[in-house]
């Protein structure tokens, strides 16, 4: 495994791909800043780290998915990863917010931005972008935000999470390989924020409804039951949970 690490960055995924346009690179080459100054979220949302306190990195993963079509199983394999790491450092009371937001509570403290680079060949290279809080302790600014050392009230070693982050995306990514998608999927089900409880929603035309979370599609569309019992998807920028 190759491990570049950096003291700072604007993206750590933008330096990965210009990287890799350069030069051939091994599977799970992995690129780690101290500082990202223009890192991003889902939405096209900023993602922003206090220096030195998080982690703030990208990995290459390669010779996965097959098409466009199997897109959404990278999303779930990498929710799934993280949630088992964390899970791994006794972080309390986890969760995956669709589409793959990490909680504690109702607390994010970990986020996720893939890209995928699709080959003349038939190949598929994919760029996950991870941003995890790990011993930040002011969101002043940032209410629903929160890290691993803030619900745990403990410091982590950032070298040793990041370790375990990586033997969880590797073991995950092997399992996809190996026809184990359908046990991923149960397991992403199974974590996923509020499923199958009564929550409020917003529409882009800010009307709010009351539904419940039944499922996520194959192609990351949410499936929620509305109050008449009807059931209706929703992509990313469809749809707000408010909680």
């Amino acid at each position: 495994m190759n491990i570049i690490k950096l003291d700072a960055t604007p993206s750590t995924n933008i330096y990965l791909k210009e990287l890799l346009a350069q030069l051939p690179l091994e599977n799970y080459t992995v690129v780690v800043a101290e500082n990202q100054t223009q890192g991003r979220g889902q939405r096209g949302s900023k993602w922003v780290a206090e220096s030195g306190t998080n982690l703030t990195f990208s990995v290459l993963i390669k010779d996965l998915l097959l098409g466009a079509e199997d897109i959404f199983n990278l999303n779930i394999m990498v929710s799934v990863s993280i949630f088992k790491a964390l899970e791994s450092f006794k972080i309390s009371s986890l969760a995956i917010k669709w589409p793959n937001d990490i909680l504690s509570g109702n607390k994010k403290i970990g986020g996720v931005l893939i890209e995928n680079i699709f080959k003349s060949n038939g190949d598929v290279l994919s760029v996950v972008g991870i941003g995890l809080n790990v011993n930040q302790k002011n969101f002043v600014d940032f209410p629903q935000a929160s890290s691993m050392a803030l619900v745990s009230g403990r410091d982590f070693d950032k070298e040793a999470v990041l370790r375990v982050l990586i033997e969880q995306l590797m073991f995950y990514s092997n399992k996809l390989r190996n026809n184990g998608s359908v046990e991923i999927w149960n397991e992403y089900h199974r974590y996923l924020f509020k499923k199958d409880v009564p929550s409020m929603f917003e529409l882009p035309s800010k009307k709010k409804f009351l539904g419940m979370i039944h499922s996520v599609s194959p192609i990351g569309e949410l499936q929620v039951i509305k109050e008449d019992q009807t059931m209706h998807q929703y992509q990313l920028k469809e749809i707000k949970m408010l909680y």
